[in-house]
């Protein structure tokens, strides 16, 4: 098992406000409250225990007992639920939609971090104890971004309609997809293992909230991972003032629309990922998740035909507190306030979005959690590995842009030089000496001399151009060869994360995936791992 490390600035997959995050630029300190460095989890524990009651750790253990009576776990699973009773245990979290038996590799590097980092931090601070939690978007309702799954370049797809919170999706028709599924795998001890844990997840189970918390406790629960369902009525009714406040001041709306003003201030680079609404609020039924908004004095559910005065809705949240859900600007809060958390640990594009949101914890007063992006892997096999070896490809290389890649690796093993640098370094020069010319003789001629140098430029790109695509036919075989390992390892020109599903993995290593993963994966060393298992 072989590691290498690579910058993430350096991959040309991360955004610029997260390269500068990672780089703690001065002007995001704003934006956060402490960066993810084990030395500042003491003040990040400090600040949570005075601000996390009791009754708040009663309510979220018994919350939890109740949603794991149905599953069988392990002990280090039970005992961290328990521990969660105590004042000195504290929560590192990640989440994530209930994505088709996982959906995108990168469902196990988030998962791992969070225990990882747990255990770390317990060696660090051993008074304390650290539970790793994995939060489940039960209440999302993009049906299809959750309904398929790849492997080996073929998608599993469930097709079905789809209303309302996800999580209470029924998994009829699932059967469909695992024969299909089944099909390719093959009857490997690996394949009959996938397989069974298919089966078991969603034949065995009536909802995808079950289905996923079986697959998820199933791969992790040997290392204490506790699932948690917000869709939950006594986990809501801690969020009930938090939820009046939003219906009432609409302090969301107005602290994340400045924030965001502030963001592209620091960088036009920055981009928004997400808007703030009026509300941030859903109101949730059976087969129905829409937005609620204030309307002539009203609040109403839209493309229903509920509507409620002021203190009708409050009557109503107070009486049903899980038929209102949070959106995508609400949830980190929903979360922060019912967990006794340290840190969230998430992708670049989460983590963009809560570093919209600390004015708004500000406003509201719940500490805002340390942000740590997960950690990132580009699995290679010892085959892969020796052809790229063979093929001269480094991995600086292999992260290119597909042309960007061709052309660099057409230049470095062509017998020609493909390079016009110093051809167009000395045309410039040359044209230098005719402008100090022009100046001197007469100045109407400047504008000649430019049209003519534009043009003998272009000319040697085009030159440049043709003779690179000529060396591209001739070393097409050599290019065919490089073009192939590239998109094994960046399946449709897309990182092998976010496109690959585990059980392409499993099916290779079995159950030996897994373990050395968790051995491999370093959540604070904020670096793309390039790992040969």
């Amino acid at each position: 098992m072989q590691q290498e490390y690579l910058p993430f600035k350096d991959t040309g997959y991360f955004s610029s406000l997260i390269c500068d995050y990672l780089d703690e630029k001065s002007d995001l300190m704003p934006f956060y409250n402490r960066f993810p460095k084990l030395e500042n989890f003491e003040a990040q524990i400090e600040e949570k225990k005075l601000s996390f009651s009791v009754q708040s750790r009663i309510t979220l253990t018994e919350a939890l007992k109740k949603q794991y009576e149905n599953l069988e776990t392990s002990e280090a699973t039970i005992q961290n639920i328990e521990r969660l009773y105590s004042e000195n245990t504290f929560t590192i979290t990640t989440g994530h939609q209930l994505n088709l038996f996982s959906g995108p590799l990168y469902f196990l590097y988030k998962i791992i971090s969070t225990i990882n980092l747990s255990e770390e931090l317990k060696q660090e601070y051993p008074e304390y104890d650290f539970v790793p939690i994995y939060w489940m978007a039960t209440e999302d309702h993009d049906f299809e971004e959750i309904n398929y799954f790849n492997f080996k370049g073929k998608k599993f797809q469930w097709n079905r309609k789809a209303g309302g919170a996800v999580g209470e999706l029924s998994t009829v028709g699932l059967d469909e997809v695992l024969e299909l599924f089944s099909a390719d795998l093959g009857s490997s001890t690996n394949a009959e293992a996938l397989k069974e844990l298919f089966k078991k997840a969603y034949s065995d189970h009536d909802n995808l909230t079950d289905a996923t918390r079986f697959l998820a406790n199933e791969l992790f629960k040997g290392y204490g991972l506790v699932i948690v369902d917000g869709n939950d009525a006594d986990l809501k009714r801690l969020f009930v003032p938090y939820m009046e406040k939003e219906l009432i001041d609409q302090k969301a709306f107005e602290t994340v629309s400045e924030t965001n003003e502030r963001l592209v201030g620091v960088s036009g680079d920055y981009k928004i990922q997400v808007n703030p609404r009026e509300i941030n609020l859903f109101y949730l039924q059976e087969n129905l998740r829409e937005r609620i908004v204030f309307e002539d004095e009203k609040f109403k559910v839209l493309n229903t035909d509920i509507v409620w005065s002021k203190s009708e809705i409050l009557k109503r949240l107070n009486e049903a507190p899980e038929h209102f859900s949070p959106n995508v600007i609400m949830r980190p809060l929903y979360q922060e306030v019912i967990l006794p958390n340290l840190c969230y640990i998430g992708g670049g594009g989460e983590l963009a979005y809560w570093l919209q949101l600390k004015s708004y914890f500000d406003a509201v007063e719940v500490t805002f959690s340390i942000l740590l992006l997960r950690n990132s892997v580009l699995i290679k096999t010892e085959k892969q590995a020796k052809k790229l070896q063979k093929l001269n490809i480094s991995n600086e290389d292999i992260f290119l842009k597909k042309d960007a890649f061709i052309n660099k690796k057409v230049r470095q093993i062509s017998n020609i030089d493909i390079d016009f640098s110093d051809q167009r370094k000395h045309l410039e020069q040359q044209f230098k000496d005719l402008y100090k010319l022009a100046e001197q003789t007469d100045e109407s001629y400047i504008g000649a001399v430019k049209a003519q140098e534009t043009r003998q430029l272009k000319g040697l790109d085009y030159l440049e151009k043709r003779l690179l695509k000529a060396q591209k036919r001739k070393l097409s075989d050599e290019v065919s060869r490089m073009t192939d390992i590239q998109n094994e390892l960046f399946p449709n020109s897309s990182l092998q994360e976010r496109n690959a599903n585990f059980s392409e993995f499993y099916l290779e290593y079995g159950k030996p995936l897994i373990p050395s993963l968790k051995k491999s994966l370093q959540p604070l060393n904020q670096e793309f791992l390039i790992l040969t298992l």
